[in-house]
């Protein structure tokens, strides 16, 4: 083992928070280390969400092939080439890799070392044979599949994000455990490609979200053949030559699954082994790494940045973490955490996006003075022009037309759900976007719809056709 180095930050991860501040840091003038034992770019990069929507986008035009929406294009089918699936999920890796890999960021000025860390004490730790002696350290050690402790079942036997696009063929019928917005996301992709699919839910499907919105998403997979199973219970599985099987209690009966294989999305785990927290003094619990709004951990001295703080696990949290971490380390700014502004989007087809408090969270905290608004998108004009007419945007206010949370299905709901998180963030009224110039057609209109008709009670009332009928005549100015 070596002397050892010294440095102002040294960042234990390449994932996306790790190597958002590795290079701000970085960029800063601050001597920064880079540690990363597995390959750069971290779980959404490799297996994720880089992957995952590069599959949805297959998935997508295949379907649109065999099921255009509208009438005046035929409908064809054919068989998807997993080779050719494949190679495009990998040449989007190919793509993006290097934006995240080891070249770019000693160009940068970051000093990357490849192994395991693990802490000898609260101001150092090891790796590769190296010492590593940092003013701050930040713990970007991300997470990895949860595996749920059912009778039979083998984790080798298997799949999980990080194997799932290894698998050469297409499933003949995926069983998923787990409703959440993987298991979701997967369902619709491989029906899509030509697997039979069904899905075992704990609870109902993607409960995070508003069951109003939810209820599109779920029709849309209903009618493409997915089974759902709701408050399901997995009882066991048995693994075999030729398959598996999978039995689940559904409503008090039990039903039998035969499944090619079995994904599992049912959670994630903190990738923390190995480090020997308690030697740095830092408190871990089964949810991640405990840190305060400033992201830093029961050490002072290390802070820690997304999937493994237990928060929200989305890669562009973790990017903002970095952010947040970067502005008290390098500015001295105690910059916290607000999560109240923060959006998430299921890409399924239709899109499930949402930003604020549902309608259940604000009535919960603020009772009766919270209004909630629906528009459909049907009657847009784009919308009927695409000839995909099943969206909603729901909006939750106080009277006084102050945000609280949007939530949208449709197409492009990810795209469009960027405004409502502005004007959360930015404290806007929903007059501020009613009164917006939005271009013609475009599905955008459904926000300043929305927001017009939060006023439409008042503005067309009698009161104020009475104020229009004395204002007409008085002098012209």
């Amino acid at each position: 083992m070596s002397d050892g180095m010294d440095c102002d930050i040294c960042v234990v991860g390449a994932g996306s928070g790790g190597l958002s501040v590795a290079a701000g840091a970085a960029q800063l003038g601050l001597r920064t280390v880079l540690v990363e034992a597995g390959r750069m770019g971290g779980d959404c990069l490799n297996t994720g969400c880089v992957p995952s929507k590069s599959l949805l986008a297959v998935a997508k035009l295949v379907h649109a092939h065999r099921t255009p929406h509208l009438a005046a294009v035929p409908s064809h089918s054919f068989d998807p080439d997993r080779q050719g699936v494949d190679a495009h999920v990998q040449g989007v890796i190919a793509t993006i890799a290097p934006h995240d890999s080891v070249e770019r960021f000693e160009g940068l000025g970051v000093r990357v070392i490849r192994g395991h860390a693990s802490f000898l004490d609260e101001r150092t730790l090891t790796v590769a044979g190296e010492t590593i002696r940092a003013r701050d350290f930040v713990l970007a050690v991300g997470s990895r599949a949860a595996i749920p402790s059912i009778p039979g079942l083998d984790p080798a036997r298997v799949l999980t994000n990080e194997s799932l696009f290894d698998v050469g063929t297409v499933p003949t019928h995926l069983v998923i455990i787990g409703g959440g917005p993987i298991g979701i996301e997967m369902a619709q992709a491989h029906r899509r490609l030509g697997s039979r699919v069904t899905v075992v839910s704990r609870g109902t499907i993607l409960s995070k979200d508003d069951p109003d919105l939810v209820e599109v998403v779920w029709q849309s997979l209903i009618a493409e053949g997915v089974d759902i199973l709701e408050h399901a219970e997995v009882r066991s599985v048995r693994h075999g030559d030729a398959g598996h099987v999978v039995e689940a209690i559904v409503h008090g009966a039990t039903r039998r699954l035969e499944g090619s294989h079995i994904l599992v999305a049912t959670g994630r785990a903190t990738n923390v082994e190995g480090l020997a927290l308690d030697r740095a003094k830092v408190e871990c619990g089964r949810q991640g790494i405990h840190v305060d709004k400033r992201l830093r951990t029961s050490n002072r001295r290390i802070y820690a940045v997304g999937d493994c703080t237990g928060g929200p696990q989305f890669t562009h949290v973790a990017g903002y973490h970095a952010g947040i971490v970067i502005r008290n380390l390098a500015f001295q700014l105690p910059a916290k955490v607000d999560y109240g502004a923060l959006p998430w989007v299921t890409y399924t087809d239709p899109e499930l996006a949402h930003v604020g408090m549902t309608l259940a969270t604000a009535r919960a905290r603020h009772g009766d003075r919270v209004r909630c608004l629906s528009k459909s998108m049907g009657n847009l004009d784009r919308a009927v022009t695409e000839g995909r007419r099943e969206g909603l945007l729901k909006v939750v206010a106080f009277p006084n037309g102050r945000i609280l949370g949007c939530s949208i299905v449709g197409p492009g709901a990810g795209e469009l759900i960027g405004l409502w998180a502005l004007a959360i963030a930015k404290g806007l009224k929903l007059r501020d976007v009613a009164s917006l110039v939005l271009p013609y057609p475009t599905f955008s209109e459904v926000s300043k719809q929305a927001a017009g008709e939060w006023y439409s009670p008042a503005l067309f009332s009698d009161r104020t056709r009475r104020l229009v009928s004395i204002l007409r005549k008085l002098p012209r100015w």
